[in-house]
């Protein structure tokens, strides 16, 4: 039986290879994925070009993932740093990497990217328009914008942000209700100003039906990109948010008509006591479809740490129903990410993806931290070492102070309660010098 998307294939009952990958990778029923697969709560991208693939599952009863942006602009242009930041992104774990190069040889990176990556490709075409099509934003033709479109789709993209959802009603939203950061998203930016110079439809919105016919040609799971959202605390769940969030579902329903595989793109910037009630909303708005989020970073005021005011949101955010988790660097807001922000933000969001699926009681995820709890209760620092999700970085502050005694550490050396107890535990006595 011929299928043309995952989604086809589950309707009609098919069990893919990819099925098969992330059935066993999420120790998941295979009918109860594909099950899944089919009413769109759960997606699994995967270009029928990206041959180098090993399928992840993002969605409802799954791990929860994470996303690592990266990408040339004409300001930092090193390809060869950027690939390394990929490889490293791809040892240290991460399920996605997303090609935001905006300048260059684009095309080049991204296939580059493709052939040797394992992991989900994703890309936002309205970035790569400009640099690729050499023409004024206002002169881009919406065949043009297509064409980029079909271009990345063709060179085994797994999913793209497209911002579909800034129609002229949203646009007018965003001009009636003031913001403090107006549309900080990129992508949407530049399809607003289109909009607004040239007095048209956003053609992604208008001619809708055609970006479906190119993600189900290549079977390209449709990220439907949130342009309006909030750039601020002050600015989350505002009137032009919910608006366009309103429209991404009923977009959502569309594409599921056409077995294009859909996720939703959330905040942002948000203040802890909404994320909550933002993702309660997402999931009915768009009928269950998994919620992928950028944070949300929960105040404004930590440049060089936003790694950490996202990864706090994350955990929230994903404890609560988001899926997916776009990681936040140091460098957010001040630069492009060196090779080592990249790995701190990471990091910080593998916590906090951790942490949600603990907290989602997601059956095994206790499994690591009780391992490591044990070590702990064991004194076995070489263990501990081995279980941390930073071995490098555990490895070397161990080795940095060194300890009078081997089984105990610097801060509580012959006092430590965990070599003590199982001591005394075990009717030993202990001596405290």
């Amino acid at each position: 039986m011929n299928y043309t998307t995952q989604m086809d294939a589950a309707k009609k009952g098919i069990i893919t290879n990819e099925m098969k990958v992330v059935a066993q990778k999420e120790s998941m029923d295979i009918e109860t994925l594909r099950t899944l697969v089919a009413e769109g709560k759960i997606v699994i991208p995967a270009n029928k070009n990206h041959k180098s693939l090993a399928a992840e599952g993002v969605g409802q009863g799954m791990r929860t993932k994470i996303n690592v942006n990266l990408g040339v602009s004409k300001d930092s242009y090193d390809l060869d740093i950027e690939l390394q930041k990929a490889m490293d992104a791809v040892a240290l774990k991460a399920e996605a990497i997303m090609d935001l190069s905006n300048f260059g040889k684009t095309r080049e990176f991204r296939r580059k990217l493709v052939d040797v990556c394992p992991v989900m490709i994703g890309t936002v075409p309205m970035y790569d328009a400009i640099g690729h099509l050499g023409k004024p934003l206002k002169d881009i033709t919406a065949d043009e914008f297509f064409q980029v479109v079909e271009t990345h789709a063709k060179d085994g993209v797994d999913f793209m942000t497209i911002h579909c959802g800034i129609n002229q009603a949203t646009a007018q939203k965003v001009k009636n209700n003031k913001r403090l950061t107006n549309i900080v998203s990129r992508g949407g930016s530049l399809l607003f100003a289109w909009m607004e110079l040239n007095k048209k439809e956003n053609p992604f919105y208008e001619q809708y039906d055609r970006l479906l016919d190119i993600c189900e040609k290549y079977d390209v799971t449709l990220s439907l990109g949130d342009a309006c959202r909030p750039g601020c605390i002050q600015d989350s769940t505002d009137a032009s948010q919910i608006e366009e969030l309103i429209v991404l579902g009923e977009l959502t329903k569309r594409a599921w008509a056409r077995n294009v595989q859909v996720m939703i793109e959330g905040p942002g910037h948000m203040a802890i006591n909404e994320i909550a009630g933002n993702m309660m909303l997402q999931k009915r708005l768009c009928h269950g479809a998994p919620f992928y989020v950028l944070g949300p970073l929960v105040t404004d005021i930590a440049p060089g740490y936003d790694h950490i005011t996202s990864a706090i949101g994350g955990a929230i955010a994903a404890a609560n129903g988001a899926d997916f988790l776009c990681y936040v660097t140091p460098a957010e807001h001040l630069r492009l990410p060196t090779v080592e922000d990249v790995q701190e933000g990471i990091i910080a969001a593998r916590i906090a993806a951790h942490a949600a699926d603990i907290a989602k009681g997601l059956p095994g995820a206790r499994n690591w931290d009780n391992a490591m709890s044990q070590a702990r209760a064991d004194v076995d620092f070489p263990k501990m070492i081995e279980l941390a999700i930073d071995p490098v970085k555990a490895k070397e502050y161990r080795a940095s102070s060194t300890p009078e005694s081997e089984d105990t550490c610097t801060m509580c050396g012959e006092m430590c309660p965990m070599k003590n107890m199982k001591k005394i535990l075990n009717g030993e006595e202990i001596s405290l010098k």
